[in-house]
């Protein structure tokens, strides 16, 4: 699709709003100015990317559009200084900004100065980010060489167009510098998507929806209200706590999602050539607030790799980029135990989430929704309020584990979950959790009344951050692991 196509396909009827000024300048270059002159008559535009603003659903937002029919859209010296001022104007009026990319890359005829724009380009985008405005990318067909390499890997959600040619290497140069093919299929959206390197594959018709879900989970928290928690109907004893956590049927996050959220906006793994479904990470909107959501989810039945914390370090960062809260949801029976796992850092990964949890200075809530076993749920755990279901619970290894350990057998286990101190109430005690959310008396057996139960808790607890500044949340967090276990010391002392 040309540009002026791709607009009329995306934004609101009659919204568009240019902002470009003309390029009136020609290369000294005759066969280069015959070049512009034929790509001029042939598309109708002076350059290969236009911008400017329009509405779509309703919102307004800043907009890149390449057009692959003007010179193979690549990046000369004027397209990349349109670029940057288009990119600037939207920092400057707090515009979110979206990028729908088609490039060969860099303007050979002009060089290594038309190259050096993907850094001119780049720093424009990382400028915009740190101002905490969202940049959305569309990759088109095709997408290859500086652009892929820069602008267009840097959004905080990518969507590829079906079927698109994305990749860094032109296949047309790889042929011409190694003498064969590149391999089929590789340079496609839907084999990045299963990489982890995009977070969907959809038409160009679907994006103006994609894009109102995001900006949706993105404005202001509104002062919707949240329900009221209600007591725990009954205080189960830790085993059966443990046993009631791993029950088949019992209500896991993608079940929270279903019955609380307003708006989810799943995204797919690391961004950097990794996906591990054990954990979900979106955006999501519950009834009054966005946020980043990292639930680890138990339907998956694997457990957590060194990819699923990768993932949930991308959704901290989004979330710091973003100024959006994070909530992590703890459902897990411990990180992967595998040679895999061992050489891919998994211990290197869990410490890092810890450190850039402890370190956000957005809001962050974490749900020990269900089992809470190992580095797999500490990892993300470090929050400024801590929940925790009537039946969830937190320990170093699963009872079977520890009893392994003390006992040389398992069948001590039930002993070991109490004698840990792992159960919700006895985290209360501890001030491990905040608060604990009632299950009546089992959330498998009330599945949607116990997920709305959760949701009321986790808005009631990001309502009650909204208005502390970072420096005090920050400083809290550390007063909130300082004083675990000084109450046994006082004691024993």
């Amino acid at each position: 699709m040309r540009a002026r196509e791709v607009i009329a396909a995306v934004v609101d009827d009659g919204s568009w709003l240019s902002w470009d000024t003309p390029v009136t300048r020609m290369p000294a270059d005759a066969e280069y100015a015959a070049e512009l002159v034929a790509a001029r008559e042939k598309t109708g535009l002076d350059e290969a990317v236009v911008t400017g603003e329009a509405r779509i659903r309703g919102r307004r937002v800043a907009m890149l559009v390449c057009d692959f029919g003007f010179l193979g859209g690549s990046i000369g010296i004027a397209t990349g200084q349109r670029l940057t001022a288009a990119i600037r104007r939207a920092t400057a009026e707090r515009l979110p900004l979206l990028a729908l990319p088609t490039s060969g890359g860099t303007r050979m005829q002009e060089g290594t100065a038309a190259f050096l724009q993907m850094v001119r380009i780049t720093d424009a985008v990382v400028a915009h980010k740190a101002a905490g405005l969202p940049y959305l990318v569309y990759l088109r067909h095709p997408t290859t060489g500086g652009v892929f390499a820069s602008w267009g890997s840097l959004g905080h959600l990518t969507v590829a167009e079906p079927g698109a040619l994305i990749g860094f290497l032109g296949p047309r140069v790889y042929s011409a510098l190694y003498g064969e093919q590149f391999p089929a299929g590789v340079q496609t959206a839907e084999n990045l998507y299963a990489c982890g390197l995009v977070d969907a594959v959809a038409p160009v018709g679907c994006l103006a929806g994609v894009v109102d879900r995001v900006l949706t989970v993105l404005a202001p928290p509104s002062r919707a209200g949240a329900a009221a928690v209600h007591e725990p109907a009954c205080d189960a004893g830790a085993w059966e706590t443990v046993l009631a956590s791993r029950r088949p049927d019992r209500p896991g996050v993608r079940d929270l999602l279903l019955h609380t959220a307003r708006e989810v906006v799943p995204l797919n793994g690391t961004g950097e050539g990794e996906v591990d479904s054990g954990l979900l990470l979106a955006l999501v909107r519950f009834a009054g607030a966005g946020c980043v959501l990292l639930g680890q989810d138990r339907d998956c039945g694997a457990p957590l790799g060194p990819a699923a914390l990768r993932q949930a370090r991308r959704g901290m960062r989004l979330a710091a980029e973003l100024g959006l809260p994070l909530v992590t949801v703890i459902d897990t029976a411990g990180a992967a135990l595998s040679r895999e796992a061992e050489e891919g850092g998994l211990a290197g990964q869990i410490a890092r989430c810890i450190a850039d949890m402890v370190a956000l200075e957005v809001p962050t809530v974490a749900v020990i929704l269900g089992q809470g076993t190992g580095g797999g749920a500490l990892a993300l755990l470090p929050a400024d309020r801590v929940l925790v279901a009537q039946h969830g619970w937190l320990s170093p290894l699963p009872p079977e584990g520890a009893s392994a350990i003390l006992h040389h057998d398992v069948a001590h286990a039930p002993e070991m979950a109490a004698r840990q101190g792992v159960r919700a109430a006895d985290l209360f005690r501890d001030h491990i959790v905040d608060a604990v959310i009632p299950e009546c008396p089992d959330a498998a057996d009330e599945p949607r009344a116990f997920c709305v139960r959760v949701g009321a808790a986790v808005r009631e607890a990001l309502a009650s951050l909204a208005g502390v500044s970072a420096a005090e949340r920050r400083a809290a967090r550390s007063r909130r692991f300082d004083r675990i276990g000084q109450v046994e010391l006082a004691q024993a002392g």
